[in-house]
């Protein structure tokens, strides 16, 4: 083969392997949870998880150049499975913490909401913060930036923790705690389906753990970090975003 024509054929499969290395990298391994609707939940009629953070992170990665793979699994194993490398992204109900930030790298804020309260609905206290409910015996999710400021006030008989959220409404619709602290959107989703007859969201209840959700990397994985950011520039600019949040009745 004369010289020209093999750095010709070296310079056509070294393309085709780069071609090849680039279609693979670009599926990514995003962990969500099934159990924090309407952010991210197992949807059983397709057996995948679904949700706002779900459809945003498949809008990021259609604008950055990515196609999402969504791993389920809990909460609280959502950071030990990113930097143990076993996925890639997180995109959950996760606040942004200063904690939090010392081991993973957060986008841009994607929406903020704080805590809500849910008690059983023969309890007509008008509640509207932590020092109104001293005394009782209150649930939290494990690896929520509820439990810590629970915890450390000094006000409960009891801060009992569970592993999901629908554990913790299931004990409190069973009257087995007073009162279920957790992430007020998901709490109201979850009662307006009917599945916790006996309990109400504490519409009087002012929160004061308020944090902003964002999408999670690795530490140093700059250049994912900065295609997500510019992914969600765009989706904020083109209306995607918000066009999500009124599908899963977020304001």
């Amino acid at each position: 083969m004369k010289p020209a024509s093999l750095l010709k054929s070296l310079l056509a499969t070294l393309a085709l392997a780069a071609a090849v290395a680039a279609q693979a990298q670009t599926v990514v391994k995003v962990g969500s949870t099934p159990t924090g609707i309407p952010f991210t939940f197992l949807d059983t009629k397709t057996n995948t998880i679904e949700g706002m953070m779900v459809d945003a992170i498949k809008a990021v990665g259609k604008e950055a150049g990515f196609e999402v793979q969504i791993e389920a699994m809990p909460f609280s194993a959502l950071i030990g499975s990113l930097t143990s490398k076993r996925i890639d992204i997180i995109s959950a109900a996760m606040f942004i913490t200063p904690a939090r930030q010392e081991v993973i790298d957060f986008s841009q804020p994607l929406y903020s909401y704080g805590e809500g309260v849910v008690t059983p609905k023969t309890d007509t206290t008008a509640y509207t913060s932590f020092e109104d409910l001293k005394g009782k015996r209150i649930g939290a999710q494990v690896g929520t930036a509820f439990v810590a400021p629970l915890q450390k006030s000094g006000l409960f008989s009891e801060v009992r923790l569970y592993d999901t959220g629908q554990d913790m409404l299931r004990d409190a619709n069973a009257a087995r705690i007073d009162a279920a602290v957790l992430d007020a959107p998901i709490a109201a989703y979850m009662i307006q389906q009917g599945l916790y007859p006996n309990l109400q969201l504490v519409r009087s209840y002012k929160p004061t753990v308020v944090g902003n959700l964002g999408i999670a990397t690795r530490k140093g994985e700059t250049e994912l970090m900065a295609r997500i950011n510019q992914g969600l520039d765009k989706i904020k600019v083109n209306g995607t975003l918000d066009a999500i949040y009124k599908k899963w009745g977020l304001q």
